[in-house]
């Protein structure tokens, strides 16, 4: 039955009754906990994307990917980053991968997209909570492409550690951005007060303080009351 499910993906579409690839589902589920099974299922979905797949099969493989995909996938996943029409979902599994390898392979991606396929990328290393990337972000923080450089800013901002929070500090945007950087400064800020640490979080709620915007100031001010309220 999965083999035959298997070979219905070279002609799947998207408006074909799924019915036809549940074998593929009950297969994921079944491995869950026997990594033998897991890794001869993962094998045989990449050796899929490598034949000739409609888009709408390759889509497909991409999410059954995700939840059991490890680092034997990424090579194959990556190679699809610079197709426009397959990149989105190539980087969403990679997103979901747990394996450091998926992560290294979206950073070595960057030097190598264009920037539409490059901001979407950027936005799967923050949502990876990548804290490894932070030095490839923050050399796209000055990128001369806004969507690139504000992406960048926002996943620095969705890291949320101190060396994110350095690395905003010291770019310095562009006047374009830095309304993204403030606001990733102080998702920062909040989430290094939450884990109790008080000391890095006072750095950027002061770093904020002379902002002449009215509500980033108030935030800095709100934030070096609640660093003064707690202790490390």
């Amino acid at each position: 039955m999965l083999d035959k499910a298997l070979e219905a993906l070279k002609t799947y579409d998207w408006g074909q009754d799924p019915k036809e690839l549940t074998p593929i589902d009950e297969a994921i589920v079944a491995s869950h906990g026997d990594a033998a099974k897991r890794k001869e299922l993962e094998e045989k979905l990449c050796a899929a994307l490598k034949g000739e797949l409609k888009l709408d099969g390759r889509q497909v493989v991409c999410r059954y990917l995700m939840p059991i995909g490890t680092a034997a996938c990424v090579p194959t996943l990556a190679g699809m980053l610079a197709d426009k029409d397959i990149s989105h979902m190539a980087r969403y599994a990679l997103e979901r991968i747990p394996a450091p390898e998926a992560a290294a392979a979206l950073r070595d991606s960057l030097a190598k997209l264009p920037p539409e396929l490059k901001v979407g990328v950027i936005s799967s290393l923050g949502a990876r909570d990548d804290n490894a990337s932070v030095a490839a972000l923050a050399g796209l923080l000055k990128d001369e492409n806004v969507a690139v450089a504000t992406a960048a800013a926002q996943a620095l901002g969705a890291i949320r550690s101190p060396e994110a929070a350095k690395a905003i500090s010291a770019a310095k945007p562009a006047e374009k951005v830095q309304a993204t950087a403030t606001d990733a400064s102080l998702a920062c800020a909040e989430a290094l007060l939450a884990a109790g640490k008080n000391t890095d979080a006072l750095s950027i709620y002061k770093g904020l303080i002379g902002s002449s915007q009215k509500h980033v100031k108030l935030a800095a001010t709100r934030g070096m009351l609640a660093c003064a309220a707690k202790k490390e």
